[in-house]
């Protein structure tokens, strides 16, 4: 089993070539009853209080499905796009695997925003015949110009109900339900892409989720994107119980996003449930002439309401005037694009 994350496209500085950093996964299912299996559904059952019919929904099985997985290493993987192999790489000890594509500006300018990759498995010593030709997997590479303005989108909260500050509900609308859209922020985003808006969507939910958020991000009409998730190793002995982390590689990530685009402008969005609002401004005076707004949308926390207000007080005293803008409804977003543009 491949699993591809969404990445992108950045011209290379004074050249006709583009580069992408094609990213995935390569893992195998747990047997049925497999030690590991059969004691990460009890901890699930235990945490959640399922009963036999939460354990046999068509969503637990599919999202339990995401974490129960034996990790590849070693495996060689092939990246094909347009019908050609341009890169190959191989799994590391962790299952991931990572290759620098380069592309020629005519193939990108064929591409209409975005071009199809194929990452294609190696049958390896021991794999059964049949298995040869199925060890592939689709994904995108999202083309994004050297110029224009950029939005960095959180995901838990800020597009998809999650709330995470409720560990319960938190697992329980990651692996009982179906994922649900903050109502109006899709509408919005797709605006804001009308315009000619580039997405980035940068999260702490684990890299495991990546196709049922890609999925989600169809469905509710989210406008396409890279997709940036986080590295999460199931334990055997606390499966999920450490889901909910804290976002400690989410600034790292986003001054990736934007050094690999000097010239872009970015806003960035998220919500005020967990670290969203300190992170975005950390990266707000690291790279003052990049970030042209931040944007909060106001969820329910544990945090008092008159701590809340002086944590967005304290917050925009050390930044530019007018760069922080805290909403509840997405319509008022109409305003934040405007004066960030």
């Amino acid at each position: 089993m491949i699993v591809l994350f969404p990445t992108y496209a950045r011209r290379l500085p004074g050249s006709r070539r583009w580069r992408a950093t094609v990213a995935g996964m390569v893992s195998r299912p747990l047997p049925e009853r497999s030690r590991r299996r059969v004691l990460a559904v009890a901890v699930l059952k235990r945490l959640l209080d399922l009963d036999s019919v939460d354990l046999d929904t068509d969503v637990f099985r599919r999202r339990a499905e995401a974490f129960l997985f034996q990790r590849l290493a070693g495996r060689q993987i092939e990246i094909d796009v347009a019908g050609q192999t341009v890169a190959t790489s191989r799994s590391d000890r962790t299952g991931h695997f990572q290759a620098e594509v380069e592309l020629d500006d005519e193939l990108v300018a064929a591409a209409d925003g975005s071009l199809a990759c194929v990452a294609r498995l190696r049958p390896a010593v021991g794999d059964p015949p049949e298995a040869a030709g199925t060890h592939l997997v689709q994904g995108n590479i999202h083309v994004v110009e050297p110029a224009g303005m950029s939005v960095i989108s959180d995901i838990d909260d800020t597009v998809k109900i999650t709330n995470v500050a409720d560990r319960r509900e938190l697992l329980r609308n990651t692996l009982l339900r179906e994922f649900a859209a903050v109502p109006g922020m899709a509408a919005v985003y797709r605006r804001w892409q009308d315009s000619g808006t580039a997405f980035h969507y940068v999260s702490a939910s684990p890299w495991q989720l990546s196709p049922c958020l890609s999925h989600f991000i169809t469905a509710a009409g989210l406008p396409a994107g890279s997709m940036h998730l986080k590295l999460f190793r199931l334990q055997d002995s606390t499966p999920l119980g450490r889901l909910p982390s804290r976002k400690r590689s989410k600034r790292r990530v986003i001054e990736q996003v934007m050094a690999d685009f000097p010239d872009r402008r970015f806003l960035l969005v998220g919500d005020s449930g967990e670290r969203d609002p300190e992170v975005y401004a950390a990266v707000a005076r690291r790279r003052p002439e990049q970030v042209s707004g931040i944007a909060i949308r106001r969820v329910a926390s544990k945090i008092r309401q008159r701590k809340r207000g002086e944590r967005f007080e304290q917050l925009a005293r050390r930044l530019p005037a007018g760069l922080l803008h805290v909403f509840s409804e997405p319509d008022e977003l109409a305003a934040v694009a405007a004066a960030t543009t």
